[in-house]
This record gives C-alpha cells, sequence and structure tokens, in this order.
C-alpha cells in the first residue's frame, strides 16, 4: 500500500480499519473511497447531505514578524489588502515567467502572522521560495505534518459541526480560532467541494478525536466518510482549478481563468511582467469546460477536436458527473473557442461529443 519513503495521515488507522482503498497524494498515503457505495455515494452525500474528508495531507506553513504580511503581499498574486484579520484568501505563489508553482490558501490572522495551506506536494518549494526572499524578522516555517485538518463538507454541515460546540454561521473565505475540549483548533469557512462547509484545522495529536466527533455527529444525516475520488469529481464539477491539471509552471492565471485571483494593480508580486504582458496580448490557450453529450468520460491529456477534426486542446481534468450522470471536462481550448461550440474529445480513439460550457456545471451552496 505504501513504501517506507510515504508518509502517512495520523487518521491513518481509522481508514484501514473502515477498509478504505488508499493510494499516493503528493506523497501521502490518503483514502481514495470507502466501501458502501464508493466515489458516487460520497459525492452524493455531500451535495446532498454531508461528508467528511481526511486532508491532512495539505502543506502547512506560518510567515510570522513585523511586516510579515506585507512581505507574502509582495510575493502571492492576490492582494492582501483586500481582506482583514480572520479572513482566508485564495492565491498563487508564481515564478518569474508567471508559471504557477503552487495555489494555495492564506488566512490572515494579523499584520505579523499569516497561515498558509499549500498543496502537499508543492508545500516544500513555496517554503523554500519565501525563506529565500524574506526580509530580516520575518520568519517562514514549514509546519507540514504537524496540523490535521478534516473538511466537513455539504448542506447539513452547519449542523454537525454545532453539534460539536463549535463555531458556525461565519462568512465564507473566513475563520476562527477557538478551543475545542480544551485544544486549539481553527473553523474555517472553505472547501473544495462547492458545497456549504467547514475545515478544522487542528493538532496532530487531537485529530482522532476530533474525527471521531465529526463522524459521531454526521450521523443522524447520513453523513459519510469521504476519500479524495468523490473530493475530485465535485471539485470538477464545479470547474475548480487543480494543480498540475489546470495550473502548473507551463499554465499561467491567465491560461487557466484564475486572474480574478490577481491583484493586478499591485506595485509587484512575482510574475507580475509576463503575466501582466500576456494579459494584454491575449494570446495562449484558455481554461474552459466540456460538457459531454456522448457516450465517454473523458481523462486529462484527450484531444479536443472541432468540427473539421482539427485539434484546439486538450483535456486537463475528466471524470463522470455522479451528478449529472454524464462525463464533464476543463480543457485548454484555442482562444475563440466559444461557449455553446460542439467538439469531440479523443477519447482512446473514439470521438465522443460535447459541448463547450462555462463551468460550474452544477449549482453549489458554498457561499452561502
Amino acid at each position: 500500500m505504501s513504501d517506507s519513503t510515504t508518509k502517512t495521515s495520523p487518521l491513518h488507522d481509522k481508514h484501514v480499519a473502515l477498509g478504505a482503498k488508499m493510494a499516493d497524494f503528493g506523497g501521502w498515503s490518503m483514502p481514495i473511497e470507502y466501501p458502501g457505495g464508493g466515489v458516487v455515494a460520497e459525492h452524493t452525500a455531500v451535495r446532498e447531505r454531508v461528508g467528511v474528508f481526511d486532508v491532512s495531507h495539505l502543506g502547512t506553513a506560518t510567515v510570522t514578524g513585523p511586516g510579515a504580511k506585507d512581505f507574502l503581499n509582495s510575493c502571492l498574486t492576490n492582494d492582501l489588502e483586500r481582506i482583514q484579520a480572520g479572513k482566508a484568501q485564495y492565491t498563487m505563489c508564481c515564478d518569474e515567467s508567471g508559471g504557477v508553482v503552487d495555489d494555495l490558501i492564506a488566512y490572515l490572522r494579523g499584520d505579523d502572522d499569516v497561515f498558509l495551506i499549500p498543496n502537499a506536494a508543492n508545500n516544500a518549494e513555496v517554503v523554500r521560495r519565501l525563506t529565500e526572499a524574506a526580509p530580516e524578522g520575518v520568519t517562514v516555517q514549514n509546519v507540514h505534518g504537524q496540523h490535521a485538518i478534516l473538511a466537513v463538507q455539504g448542506p447539513r454541515a452547519d449542523e454537525v459541526v454545532e453539534a460539536m460546540g463549535l463555531p458556525t454561521g461565519h462568512e465564507y473565505m473566513s475563520f476562527v480560532d477557538t478551543q475545542w475540549q480544551g485544544h486549539p483548533l481553527s473553523v474555517c469557512r472553505t472547501g473544495y467541494t462547492g458545497e456549504k462547509g467547514y475545515e478544522l484545522v487542528c493538532r496532530v495529536e487531537d485529530a482522532p478525536a476530533v474525527w471521531d466527533a465529526v463522524v459521531e455527529a454526521m450521523q443522524p444525516f447520513d453523513g459519510l466518510p469521504c476519500g479524495l475520488g468523490s473530493r475530485d469529481t465535485l471539485r470538477t464539477e464545479m470547474g475548480y482549478a487543480l494543480h498540475g491539471n489546470e495550473l502548473s509552471l507551463d499554465i499561467t492565471p491567465v491560461m487557466a481563468r484564475t486572474g480574478w485571483a490577481v491583484g493586478w494593480k499591485k506595485n509587484s508580486f512575482w510574475g507580475k511582467e509576463a503575466l501582466s504582458a500576456q494579459r494584454e496580448a491575449k494570446e495562449g490557450r484558455l481554461s474552459n469546460g466540456l460538457l459531454v453529450t456522448g457516450r465517454g468520460i473523458p481523462r486529462a491529456g484527450q484531444s479536443v477536436l472541432d468540427a473539421d477534426g482539427n485539434q484546439v486542446g486538450e483535456v486537463t481534468s475528466g471524470t463522470f458527473s455522479p451528478t449529472l450522470k454524464q462525463g464533464v471536462a476543463l480543457a485548454l481550448l484555442d482562444r475563440g473557442v466559444e461557449e455553446g461550440t460542439a467538439v469531440t474529445i479523443d477519447v482512446r480513439g473514439r470521438a465522443v461529443e460535447a459541448e463547450v460550457k462555462k463551468p460550474p456545471f452544477v449549482e453549489g451552496g458554498a457561499s452561502s
């Protein structure tokens, strides 16, 4: 199941006891799905009721000291001046060419204290770049593996978190630092499913008890433990970018249509000159959604063809949508391929019909 270099979540034994199918995610052995319905059942639980994900493989880092916020604001794409203490912000770490080293969420505790959650595989590189650039007095610390993160997601998430005695009802993309049974825990109004939910960030040693409490609190609502397989189908239905697929060193925020997370008016951030030039030139492919109208499930790397059989793009993520009961995909397409255009996807040598459609493919309740 894992080799000696693979890391395990503090909830690993819980997953094994439940019979979860495990796989490697960014060097961590994590659950893909659980018995009793698998990805489709877990996906449906989140869309209609509630589910809990172990996402403790995600990276964590702190940036502290006088001027920590201003320093980060000169590095990352989004503008931390747009938010205040207690709020979270989606942002990106780019290189000088505009390529995306990682996308992450910054949690602003104050001008001198910012908590970061990058992706697992990129955490060390984000920390390295920030450490090299940090001015005297600002400390960047890699705390990956010191926290557990449980994502409680779905329309009944409020009731589950309330049943645990934790605060709820705060605004989307905000967080509350609190305590649970005498131990520190942050309740973050964030998630990656498109549904209303919370991410609970706690100490590693508290994770098993927090997991048990969530599972117990979900029972009245038929909630389910959910693996990263359903997390992927949920995020794809919403059109959320995944680093390595929709974002990479070769796929910029301009191409990925994540320019809304770029502070274009800021004096500086890593990659600003290159990204501004690309934005002005209006060149290069752009991310689009594809709704499959034929029979087939698209996968990353498959070609997208126009009516004349010419390649006009490539799928970056593709899956079967449990909600729509049909295939959906995200793809990089040539500029000029407009919404509503009929295309075909080369699915293992077979032409599968699809239509260009702006995501999300389903309606979510994340910001409600």
